[in-house]
């Protein structure tokens, strides 16, 4: 059996420890050898009994070969795919076995089992962990409610609603378990502060070209993911994706800046609305002067450019009015 250190791993010390990869050996052979001296214990044990001369040897040696098959056995483990077992003697850390199937390792190492899989939560769910009885039976599974929006202020100081869901898996065993406690836990409390920081540094909306929680999701994204990673460096944790799944203004001010959203949609149309009537009048003018179709004075210009300027931005059908005299 032989560790090696992850590539571009610094070496551990007393006050960090870093991820150690344990290559294990197959574990048929070691399950053989165990049974065997499981089942040929007992036949020394009696040959010992029976041979008066040799019992001084053979009892001992029976029962030494019994301890032995049995410390054996207590190597083998079955590891599944994407999973991994930290290895620890007497408190001090040895390695992690990354590789799949069955192994067998040191009999003495005791074994803590990490996750290797990709994992995902929502920000403002919680957890509760399973329930067992005295008999070690679980009496209730492990369970997650549903995720709860935090209610923040953006920038610009209006109170938002906002959650998101967090991709993540760890990468160092050794620094999940050992540099934080209950890894689990401290990934779902970074996640939640380092969304709340997000949202008080971006405005929920912005008009122009700025950054903004709701205009510019993408970067808004990537920027939490990152966030995140920094909080859980620590923590031998890697943050896949990071994607906001809820946000809103708070109820009590949503009336008034689903108002405030309107008029600017309002306005906005009307602006579009108004640079087209005016381009649409002057190719009229254009087209007409062009053409000799009619000769107008400045007022009767003044008149056409009125005219032609509330039936385009108006909004709704015009009557027209037929003039019949001269």
């Amino acid at each position: 059996m032989t560790s090696t250190a992850l590539p571009g791993t610094p070496k551990p010390d007393g006050s960090h420890h870093h991820e150690r990869v344990v290559e294990a050996i197959p574990g048929w052979g070691p399950l053989f050898f165990g049974i065997g001296l499981i089942v040929t214990a007992p036949c020394c044990v009696v040959a010992g009994a029976i041979n008066a001369p040799l019992a001084p040897l053979l009892v001992p040696v029976g029962v030494l070969m019994l301890i032995t098959g049995i410390a054996t056995l207590f190597g083998l483990m079955a590891i599944a795919p994407n999973n991994s077992r930290v290895l620890l003697l007497f408190g001090q850390y040895k390695g992690t076995v990354k590789r799949s199937g069955f192994v067998w390792v040191n009999p003495f190492y005791s074994k803590k089992k990490v996750s290797l899989r990709v994992r995902n939560f929502e920000t403002g769910s919680s957890t509760k962990p399973e329930t067992k009885n005295k008999e070690g039976v679980v009496t209730q599974a492990k369970t997650r409610t549903p995720g709860k929006p935090s209610k923040v202020n953006d920038r610009d100081g209006n109170p938002i609603e906002i959650s998101a869901v967090v991709v993540w898996k760890v990468v160092d065993t050794a620094e999940a378990l050992f540099e934080v406690d209950d890894f689990e836990n401290f990934v779902e409390v970074q996640s939640e502060a380092a969304l709340r920081s997000l949202a008080t540094r971006y405005p929920y909306d912005s008009r122009d070209d700025e950054q903004s929680l709701r205009g510019s999701t993408d970067e808004i994204c990537d920027r939490l993911r990152e966030d995140i990673q920094d909080r859980l460096e620590k923590a031998g944790v890697q943050v896949l994706e990071a994607r906001i799944s809820h946000l809103a203004y708070a109820p009590e001010i949503a009336a008034a800046m689903l108002q405030r959203q309107q008029a600017s949609a309002v306005v906005a149309a009307r602006t579009k609305i108004v640079d087209g009537a005016v381009g649409m009048v002057e190719m009229a003018l254009e087209h007409l002067n062009r053409d000799n179709i009619v000769e107008l004075d400045a007022s009767q210009r003044a008149a056409l450019v009125s005219n032609l300027l509330v039936v385009l931005c108006s909004d709704r059908h015009t009557q027209p009015v037929v003039q019949t005299g001269a």
